[in-house]
């Protein structure tokens, strides 16, 4: 009964199966004429952020049952699928073999110039310097510069007539890339991807942290999914009025590409601004850089796969723009990140590398 209360409070749930509904028998009226597709638009990326911060909740609450790194592992997983699914969505109502690239482009450029460098700033003014353990940042900036460099930039140095081939063992790679990752962070060396104060030690030696018993793991699992799902479903019915209205106006089409990373981001970028203000900069770190290579590990496969299975033409080539803007980001996040502590002059770099690219996408 208690758990039939709560479910009744799900209002982003609620409001998102509402707009489906209604959309179903509005929609071919409103893609009609142009202030039917900005009001359509608008509605739809309203009530999609809306039920992002519900899967960003049900992600905390599981965080905060099991505790780091699984918190933002289950958080950063979230949000991935949610891309994904976006992706692959419009993948299929839009012929535009660039689209998976620019996604994935852009959520980088998001997650680590954006929302970690929104992040350091925040915490910056508040705390002066936050620290976290810069075995982290070693460990996910190695990574992405490896798995950027071989699915992203490689190709363009490949016979086009090996490129499917090339692929699909990519895919093959950086499923076997991720297993060992996420191997590596959840037990081997999981002590990379904490932070404890010296002097905090709220577990004794011998004895066994605080579980929190009073969360059901269920109920939050079951909503994280229910919300991922009609997420897909809200996207599936934007990407015709993004489409129109890109169109209409005469705009790039990797501003859609950025509107799918904003909405698969906000989760991230809810709780990453949360811990900044908390001073935990460690879940920041964590959510930033896992997400973006989570990102890549996860995103390139399935776009792979599903664009292989439908016969799709995939280009995850970067541009010479992109490669630029992708190597000064991991470049100034290697010297930055390298000291364990972070500051508001680090996290004002970042934000100004994300401005460039913001402006970038208009030249």
């Amino acid at each position: 009964m208690q758990i039939l209360k709560e479910f009744s409070k799900e209002y982003s749930l609620w409001l998102a199966v509402l707009t489906v509904v209604g959309m179903h028998f509005f929609e071919h009226t409103l893609t009609q004429s142009m202030a039917g597709n900005l009001l359509g638009l608008g509605i739809l990326f309203i009530v999609i952020m809306y039920a992002a911060m519900a899967v960003s909740h049900h992600a905390e609450m599981l965080a905060e049952k099991f505790g780091e790194p699984y918190g933002t592992l289950i958080l950063t997983m979230s949000a991935v699928i949610v891309e994904i699914v976006i992706i692959v969505i419009m993948m299929m109502h839009a012929d535009n073999p660039t689209l998976a690239r620019d996604t994935i482009y852009s959520a980088i450029m998001l997650d680590i110039n954006g929302l970690l460098g929104v992040a350091a700033i925040i915490g910056g003014l508040k705390y002066g310097e936050q620290p976290y353990n810069v075995d982290s940042s070693n460990s996910y900036l190695s990574m992405l510069l490896v798995a950027i460099g071989i699915a992203m930039v490689l190709p363009e140095f490949i016979d086009p007539a090996y490129h499917t081939r090339f692929m699909m063992f990519n895919v093959a790679v950086f499923i076997m890339l991720y297993a060992i990752f996420t191997k590596v962070q959840l037990s081997s060396h999981r002590y990379f991807f904490e932070y404890k104060e010296t002097e905090d030690q709220p577990c004794e030696e011998g004895e066994v942290c605080e579980v929190h018993h009073e969360i059901n793991a269920w109920y939050h699992a079951f909503n994280l999914v229910v919300s991922i799902v009609i997420i897909g479903v809200l996207a599936e019915i934007l990407s015709v009025f993004m489409g129109n209205t890109l169109s209409a106006f005469g705009l790039p089409l990797a501003i859609g590409a950025v509107g799918v990373a904003v909405i698969s981001a906000a989760p991230e970028l809810i709780t990453a601004v949360r811990a900044a203000v908390d001073n935990r900069m460690q879940t920041v770190i964590n959510i930033a850089l896992g997400a973006s290579l989570a990102t890549v590990l996860l995103t390139i496969p399935a776009v792979i796969v599903v664009s292989y299975i439908l016969g799709m033409e995939l280009n995850l080539s970067l541009t010479p723009v992109q490669t630029m803007m992708i190597s000064l980001t991991l470049l100034v996040s290697m010297v930055n990140f390298n000291d364990g502590e972070t500051n508001m002059l680090e996290g004002f770099l970042h934000v100004i590398l994300f401005v460039v690219f913001s402006f970038l996408l208009f030249v």
